[in-house]
């Protein structure tokens, strides 16, 4: 083969590489914009606050050395809303519940359907265990924007990457002789090395 139509062949190719990484990291950074818009709109209309500074909860060992970074500020990103479901939910579920889950004590209001007070506590638990889910959901959504702007800025710095590298390709292909090959052929005679004076 000869060495232009080679060049000419990985040169096109890079550049056609390229372009799907461009292609690739723009449906990545829309893909990032969306869901961190998305996850931060959804979680400021439900309007949930992080307790005050000085507020009891707040000493807790539970609760205490997770949420104080964010005393008295709304809970708008993942991040925010993984530290208040794990540190803050969970903890006062574990509390109501006696450390029992929202399915034990279910099975247990199912056998004593009379217990108001326990039939109260279930719907609680109920309740609580809805919102943390629903707050864990938008923190594995905002974790995955996060992944797909990574992702953005890989792709581009690879598309980046080969346009260079196709650049140079024209650069060689325009240097390459004509009649060059790739490989040389097998059994064609090679120059003798010049003798030393």
């Amino acid at each position: 083969m000869r060495r232009k139509t080679f060049d000419a062949l990985l040169t096109v190719g890079g550049i056609a590489i390229a372009v799907v990484l461009l292609i690739a990291g723009g449906l990545l950074t829309w893909a990032n914009t969306f869901v961190n818009h998305e996850v931060r709109t959804q979680l400021a209309q439900q309007q949930i606050y992080f307790p005050p500074a000085g507020n009891a909860a707040l000493a807790s060992k539970e609760i205490g050395p997770f949420l104080n970074q964010y005393a008295g500020k709304q809970l708008l990103t993942g991040p925010e809303a993984a530290a208040y479901a794990n540190h803050f939910i969970a903890v006062h579920l574990s509390e109501i519940g006696g450390g029992k889950t929202y399915s034990q004590l279910s099975t247990e209001a199912i056998a004593k359907p009379n217990d108001a007070a326990l039939q109260a506590k279930v719907a609680t638990v109920f309740k609580g265990t809805t919102l943390r889910g629903l707050l864990l959901n938008a923190y594995a959504f905002s974790t995955m924007g996060m992944i797909a702007g990574i992702a953005a800025i890989v792709s581009f710095s690879a598309a980046g990457v080969l346009l260079i590298l196709a650049a140079l390709g024209f650069w060689h292909l325009r240097r390459t002789p004509r009649d060059a090959e790739v490989l040389p052929k097998l059994g064609a005679a090679t120059p003798a090395p010049a003798e030393a004076i």
